[in-house]
């Protein structure tokens, strides 16, 4: 779907390799056009959702 194979996204969720800067475009492009929304700090969802906590 965005071009990415399987093998990437599995190395990057199982913490064995960084993503280049155009693959990490390429997949937030794909999840933003399927309605997901990436949020920068300070940002607050519209609806429904789940965040890290900020730790002090």
């Amino acid at each position: 779907m965005a071009g990415v194979t399987t093998a990437t996204i599995t190395r990057y969720e199982n913490e064995r390799g960084g993503l280049l800067a155009a693959t990490r475009d390429k997949i937030q492009i794909t999840l933003e056009s399927a309605g997901i929304s990436f949020l920068a700090d300070g940002d607050v969802a519209a609806g429904p959702g789940v965040s890290f906590r900020v730790e002090l």
